[in-house]
């Protein structure tokens, strides 16, 4: 068996439900993280960043009404600034996410996990 991954999962995405499809066809083991209604700390949030190899903006969904309303014209946001409002607006993170023990991967497009899991 391959090593235990885990996937921050939006059940009302067509991307996160397909890679959680994949990932279920796969055989893998797993854990599933439902963020929305269960929200991430920021230790885990920045660890997630920290696999993903990424700054806090590059995590945002950009094309979320929330973000342009709200945040899009704020300059200069810090990235504690940008994790708070992602920790405080959870739909507003990128997703699926998945993660091993070491690195992580944004699960879209699909072939970017297929990529990730050909490494376990």
């Amino acid at each position: 068996m391959k090593s235990k991954i885990s996937i921050y999962h939006n059940p009302r995405c067509r991307k996160s439900r397909e890679a959680l499809d994949y990932i279920n066809n796969s055989g893998i083991d797993y854990n599933l993280f439902l963020y929305l209604s269960n929200p991430l700390s920021k230790t885990t949030l920045e660890n997630l960043l920290f696999k993903l190899k990424i700054d806090a903006i590059d995590l945002v969904r950009k094309n979320e009404l929330l973000w342009k309303s709200e945040f899009s014209k704020k300059k200069n946001l810090t990235e504690n600034e940008i994790i708070s409002i992602m920790l405080e607006n959870p739909k507003l993170i990128e997703r699926p996410i998945i993660e091993n023990e070491n690195s992580a991967v944004i699960g879209r497009p699909i072939e970017k996990l297929y990529d990730f899991l050909k490494k376990l």
